[in-house]
Parts: structure tokens; C-alpha cells; sequence
């Protein structure tokens, strides 16, 4: 039987622990803090993030990574993006040879405009680039813990890689499908939700359906013309993980990026919102990182640019929204 590690203890690594462990998989879920670590083995429960969520009994929880990783098969790594390289070279030595190795987190390292797949390559080395897969798609973390059916991706360049993935972990209400596009895949996720903060943002504005639907579609332009720049395939972001996340998360009540937006559309500051959230938006940084990203494959993304201005230099988003009306007139792509 496949062992499979969580690496990353808050509402998705746990919802996606919590999965595996219901439906017979073995199953080890990691918290950063060994003090989490030991309140979530004694209450069985995850009350920060996943309040009302009992663990299955065959849940093993873990404070150490070297334990925690020990015999694993599969290692999910879950934490939020801007912690990713440095987990995974914490992780690194303690991790099985011949391991799978999924990213479960969704962003865009802020300092180097990096994908996720890019720094745990550059942190795991050379070996371990076929052993890397990307899971993403139309997700929230409650829903899935709760057994709703949920479709998602699991990406990578080595098919025997993906396949294993997804034999281990479609269980039950949770089905994968493959996609051979990580770099595609992982870009899709990361700038869904850019684009669910800045509709959050119009409905927070009062503004109407129409806004939203085009915020959401001229996002996903946005987000495949940065796509095909990096190399991404044109389809990816027609699928789940591309349109499909979206769409979720520009209009779900469980989207935090979307959250986010809507406290910021009605007066309030970002740094006032963020102050009381446990939880992370990963949108606030990929907004930086993805211009950065951008700007190096000269590409135009308007909506990420007027996002940056209301974000972090003051701009007022009724100042964003006509600038963004006022562009000059053009076809659609």
C-alpha cells in the first residue's frame, strides 16, 4: 500500500488528509508548529481551519518531518506558497528515493516570479523533476472534506507520475484527471486568484453581474496569454484547472481571494483585512510575482495592473475600474 505524507496542516492539507485517510489510503499529516501538531493528535480535529471536521482514526499526525516523511510514497506538499522552498529544503533529506512529489499549494513565488514547480525543482534537483506532479482544480478544502464530489488535475511531465497520483488519491467523492501541462496547470492556479480578488472587489463596489462575468472572462485571457508566453498548452485553461477554478473562486462563498476583495471593494484597508485572518490569500502576493513574471515575457495584464495600484499603492479601485473602461479599444483575443 502507498503511504502518502501531507506536508502543511491548514484547510487544504488537512481536507486532502482527511480524504485519504476515510478511504483506506495511510495517511500522515505534518504541522510546521510540533505544539499544532500534538493539539490536532489529541482533539482530532483541525478546529482553526476545518472546524467540525473529525479526523478518521487511521489519521497519523506528525511535528517532524523526518518521521513524518519516513516510508512515504507520495509527499503532498501544501504550504502556502511564499513557504514553499524553504519546506522543501527542510524536506529534502528526509524524503524517500523514488517518492512521488505533488504540489498542492497554488501561487507565485513573490521575490523571483517563480512557479512552484521551479522552486522545488531547483530545491530537490534534477532527479526529482519526473517525480513532480501539480494538483489543482475546482477545490474548496471544506467541501471536500465533507465528501462532496470534486473534480481536480493532476499534472506532469512523466505520465507514470500522474497516474500513479491519480490511482492513489481518486477515491470516492474526489476524482483526478491527468494533464501532461504542470507549468500550465500551476500558472492557472496561482493567477485564478488574482482575478477572484478583483472581482471581489466589484461586487464589494455594489457593481452587477455583468462586471463580474467580465472581469472573469477578460481574467482568463489575461491568464492564458501569460500561459502560451511560458510555454503553457492552450487547453489547460479551458479545463478544470484553468476556467474551472476560476470560476469557483471568483464566485464561491468559501473563496478567501474573493473574501478578500469584497472587504476591500467596501472602504477597507488591505492591511486592516489581512490583520484578523488566520488563513492565507494567496492572491496578494501572486499579484506582485505574476507582474514580475509578466514583464519578463512582455506580456500585458491590465487587470493584475490595476489590482497592484489599489493592493499596495493607493489607488482607489473606482480609479482601477475606469482606467480599466478607458483602455484604448481593441478585438477580442
Amino acid at each position: 500500500m502507498t503511504r502518502v505524507t501531507v506536508l502543511g496542516a491548514g484547510s487544504w492539507g488537512t481536507a486532502l488528509a482527511v480524504h485519504l485517510s476515510a478511504k483506506g489510503v495511510a495517511t500522515r499529516l505534518w504541522s510546521r508548529r510540533p505544539e499544532t501538531a500534538a493539539a490536532l493528535a489529541a482533539t482530532r480535529m483541525n478546529a482553526a481551519y476545518l472546524p467540525g471536521i473529525a479526523f478518521p482514526s487511521g489519521l497519523e499526525i506528525a511535528g517532524e518531518l523526518e518521521p513524518a516523511l519516513m516510508e512515504a510514497g507520495i509527499v503532498l506538499f501544501v504550504a502556502p506558497a511564499q513557504s514553499m522552498r524553504e519546506l522543501a529544503r527542510r524536506a529534502a533529506p528526509h524524503i524517500p528515493a523514488g517518492a512521488g512529489l505533488v504540489i498542492a499549494s497554488k501561487g507565485i513565488e513573490e521575490t523571483t516570479g517563480l512557479l512552484l514547480t521551479e522552486v522545488l525543482a531547483a530545491e530537490l534537483g534534477p532527479a526529482a523533476t519526473g517525480r513532480l506532479a501539480v494538483l489543482s482544480g475546482p477545490s474548496f478544502a471544506l467541501e471536500v472534506a465533507r465528501g462532496e464530489p470534486t473534480a481536480v488535475v493532476v499534472a506532469s511531465t512523466a505520465a507514470a507520475t500522474s497516474r500513479r497520483v491519480q490511482e492513489v488519491m481518486s477515491k470516492g467523492n474526489l476524482r483526478l484527471y491527468r494533464n501532461a501541462d504542470p507549468d500550465g496547470v500551476a500558472l492557472a492556479g496561482a493567477l485564478k486568484n488574482v482575478v477572484a480578488i478583483a472581482t471581489g472587489i466589484a461586487e464589494g463596489l455594489g457593481l452587477g453581474l455583468n462586471a463580474r462575468a467580465a472581469l472573469i472572462t477578460r481574467g482568463l485571457a489575461e491568464i492564458t496569454r501569460l500561459g502560451i508566453a511560458t510555454g503553457a498548452r492552450p487547453s489547460t485553461f479551458a479545463g478544470l484547472a484553468g476556467a474551472g477554478d476560476l470560476v469557483l473562486t471568483c464566485t464561491g462563498g468559501l473563496s478567501r481571494n474573493r473574501a478578500l476583495g469584497l472587504e476591500i471593494g467596501r472602504g477597507r484597508r488591505l492591511e486592516e483585512v489581512i490583520a484578523g485572518w488566520r488563513m492565507v490569500a494567496e492572491g496578494v502576493a501572486t499579484t506582485r510575482a505574476a507582474l514580475v513574471l509578466a514583464s519578463r515575457r512582455g506580456v500585458e495584464l491590465p487587470i493584475a495592473a490595476q489590482l497592484d495600484e489599489v493592493l499596495f499603492r493607493g489607488r482607489s479601485a473606482q480609479e482601477a475600474l475606469r482606467e480599466l473602461l478607458s483602455r484604448p479599444l481593441k478585438e477580442e483575443e
